[in-house]
């Protein structure tokens, strides 16, 4: 695999989706969970969905479990909780381990392709991977970098 489009993930909804649908869009990958100290963060990436979507542009969440136990409920809990909470509509996946034998092949890409402060492993929810219109990883952000601080870089992707 050498592209994020090389790759299908199940939606929160459980059924299959080919990342294909992306091909040619600036995407943003994000491992998220509800009851993190970032889950804020939702906000600001509905945010950036809502003003660069119809730019050629999504925001991909991926909730998973693997940090402090912060995203325990199922697929249903987790989709009301991001409407309810904070208006999610860009699209959710089904929970995912990002680290370890089990990691989602999409995380496993991802963490190779562009490595972080612990090497290639992910430190916490909300680690954000830009992804250009090519399918290649553009950039990688910690999870205390907030949204917004990554306009300027959409931007640039979407104009390239």
């Amino acid at each position: 695999m050498t592209a994020l489009t090389d790759f299908t993930a199940r939606s929160i909804d459980g059924s299959d989706v080919d990342l294909s649908t992306f091909s040619g869009e600036v995407v943003l990958v994000v491992n998220t969970a509800s009851q993190c100290g970032f889950t804020p963060q939702y906000q600001g990436l509905q945010e950036l969905h809502d003003t660069f979507g119809g730019q050629g542009f999504s925001v991909l969440g991926f909730p998973c479990d693997q940090f402090g136990g912060q995203e325990p409920g199922d697929e249903a809990e987790i989709a009301q909780f991001c409407e309810r909470n904070f208006g999610v509509t860009f699209p959710l996946f089904s929970k995912v381990d990002v680290n370890g034998p089990q990691a989602h092949p999409v995380f496993a890409w991802l963490r190779t392709e562009k490595g972080g402060l612990l090497g290639d492993k992910i430190k916490w929810n909300f680690t954000k991977f830009l992804v250009g219109k090519d399918g290649q990883v553009i950039d990688r952000y910690a999870p205390t970098t907030k949204p917004e601080a990554i306009a300027d870089d959409i931007r640039a992707a979407l104009s390239a």
